[in-house]
């Protein structure tokens, strides 16, 4: 398993970094469905081994090498995806809108005392959070790369969650990861919101109302929890693929079938419900961009390069005693349930109108106006984390995850796919401290802490 250690990182440099190719300073509007987002950044980080100690690169290659090509590659990924160059300002209406005048990315450099097989994946509080993802500090999109003691490489980055959602991101990585390579690009990013545009008249399922809400129409008291009541930290395990065959069996016991994913939230959902709590409500996070399409080819096309965010989060509210008595399949069909009605065009269509009748109210999705007495859970399925491909030229990473302590009370976590390719996945988790307590209790033989071992680090 290798020595866990404590360790420092020395900042070498910061320079910015703009898109290669001059651009016309213009203004990108933000959708619908971009305005309910809150102002939060998310961070992401992929680590490689030594390269050259593999054989990968030749000797003769250094960390400057490495940053040179990160550096020129990243300014021709900035062309096509220019928003991540510019910066988001407030317009008249007191609306975000993003100024795309490549203002730049801060790309930071720096120097680790620690091998890569020394880190602490598994708690991302000591070993990620202020060290090898940066801290936004303005613009879009910060990128930190970071050399290790044993030559490894971690490259760590930062984006505003108002900008893009998972799914963009991915693209851009992506993307970042071909140029570097001088490949063509396998996907081009399109800012034509042309189907994120309100009907009129006007339409939505009532449905939405119990889904989202406007910020005025926040308690005061849920404003006002204090967060000290229980402490929330990060974790990160890795799931075996078995472990989510058998658990998809189980909750299929009765001529039903259920998605993995709807297994997994069910199987977490009955884990952490605690007697301390009369109920406890779950989401999911839907990506809308299949659903949008129905079925027309060439809009899917053009959905599946769509840049920005396009997002749904549903939940479910049960008692406690009942998430603790009933069986898995009953959890997963309850979590089937209130997923079913979101996952359609009509619904996507009908929360872009809700959002163009309450603005330029901003709005806020329900499950994250939680109070003491009902806990939340938002699951955001990161399965399509192409950790695999995202290969700058020196072998592809050895693990790589997403990593968002975003401050508010509800849990967050987050399924990826391991990037040993073999169908486990890795499972970010930033929840009370609590919960997590009742995970490594209860379910220690699902999630293993994830630890060099596993990932194979020398």
């Amino acid at each position: 398993m290798g020595a866990k250690k404590d360790f420092n990182v020395k900042l070498i440099k910061t320079e910015v970094v703009a898109a290669m190719l001059p651009m016309q300073e213009h203004w990108l509007s933000q959708s619908n469905l971009d305005l309910l987002l809150p102002p939060v950044d998310v961070g992401v980080f992929l680590c490689y081994q030594n390269p050259i100690i593999s054989g990968i690169l030749p000797k003769n290659w250094s960390f400057d090498s490495m940053i040179n090509v990160l550096k020129v590659s990243l300014g021709e990924t900035l062309v096509p995806y220019y928003a991540f160059a510019g910066e988001l300002v407030q317009n008249l209406a007191g609306e975000p809108e993003i100024l795309c005048n490549n203002a730049g990315v801060d790309f930071i450099e720096s120097w680790a005392d620690v091998e890569l097989k020394e880190i602490n994946f598994y708690n991302p509080d000591e070993s990620i959070e202020g060290k090898l993802v940066p801290k936004k500090k303005h613009g879009v999109l910060a990128v930190q790369v970071t050399e290790l003691k044993c030559g490894g490489v971690v490259v760590g980055c930062t984006f505003d969650h108002r900008v893009a959602d998972a799914y963009s991101f991915n693209m851009f990585l992506v993307s970042w990861a071909e140029l570097a390579q001088s490949k063509p690009l396998s996907q081009l990013p399109s800012f034509r919101p042309s189907f994120l545009t309100p009907r009129c008249p006007s339409f939505y399922d009532p449905i939405i109302d119990t889904m989202y809400l406007p910020i005025s129409a926040l308690k005061q008291e849920t404003a006002d929890i204090d967060h000290d009541a229980d402490e929330i930290i990060s974790r990160i395990y890795y799931v075996k693929a078995e472990e989510i065959r058998r658990l998809q069996s189980l909750a299929n016991c009765n001529n039903t079938t259920f998605t993995k994913l709807e297994t997994f939230s069910a199987f977490l959902w009955k884990t952490i419900a605690s007697d301390t709590n009369n109920k406890f409500r779950l989401g999911i996070v839907v990506n809308g961009r299949s659903r949008l399409s129905n079925g027309d080819e060439e809009q899917a096309k053009i959905l599946e390069g769509y840049f920005g965010n396009v997002l749904s989060i549903p939940f479910g509210e049960k008692k406690v005693e009942e998430l603790k008595e009933k069986s898995l399949s009953w959890v997963a069909s309850a979590v089937h349930e209130f997923l079913e009605h979101v996952v359609t065009r009509e619904h996507f269509l009908g929360l872009i109108n809700w959002v163009e009748n309450h603005r330029p109210e901003k709005a806020l999705a329900r499950i994250y106006a939680m109070d003491e007495d009902t806990p939340a859970l938002v699951v955001s399925s990161g399965q399509q984390f192409p950790v695999r491909k995202i290969e700058f030229g020196w072998g592809e990473a050895v693990f790589g995850s997403y990593h968002f302590p975003w401050g508010g009370k509800s849990g967050y976590v987050m399924p990826m796919p391991s990037p040993k390719g073999n169908g486990d996945w890795i499972v970010y988790m930033h929840m009370l401290k609590g919960q997590i307590d009742l995970i490594e209790a209860i379910a220690s033989s699902v999630f293993k802490p994830i630890t060099a071992d596993y990932l194979n680090l020398k």
